[in-house]
């Protein structure tokens, strides 16, 4: 009868990288020619925020923190204006459906005011006056 006694994996040690490594993979990701992803096959780097914490650290390019996705803009104008108008998209979406929402309301309730006026026989809505 064998007995095998279930082992735990040890977690992998964290890599350390040297400043000259680091500066060249920043480089080749703002160079447009590499994706975060690639670059992290190609090198076998561990971890989601190493290779954005270098480009923080060592990049060119200003990575503050963008509500949009994908490398920033050089300029940072132009990366001000795209994040506003994400911003301006999302807000406007969002009044879309308040609008849905309020249209599918009143319909409700105009809806409610039909069925009580049949069942009372008397018009709740007042009707405009016709004048002679």
């Amino acid at each position: 009868m064998s007995t095998h006694r279930k082992t735990r994996k040890l977690p992998n040690p964290p890599q350390e990288y040297s400043e000259a490594f680091k500066r060249q993979v920043v480089a080749e990701y703002e160079s447009g020619l590499s994706t975060k992803a690639t670059l992290k096959r190609k090198y076998g780097i561990a971890g989601n925020s190493c290779i954005p914490r270098w480009c923080k650290r060592y990049g060119k390019l200003p990575y503050l923190h963008h509500t949009t996705k994908g490398r920033p803009m050089s300029d940072p104008q132009k990366q001000r204006i795209k994040e506003l108008e994400e911003q301006l998209k999302r807000k406007e979406q969002e009044l879309q459906e308040q609008l849905k929402q309020k249209d599918a309301e009143l319909a409700a309730y105009q809806r409610f005011i039909e069925i009580a006026e049949c069942l009372v026989l008397v018009e709740m809505l007042p009707q405009p006056l016709i004048v002679a």
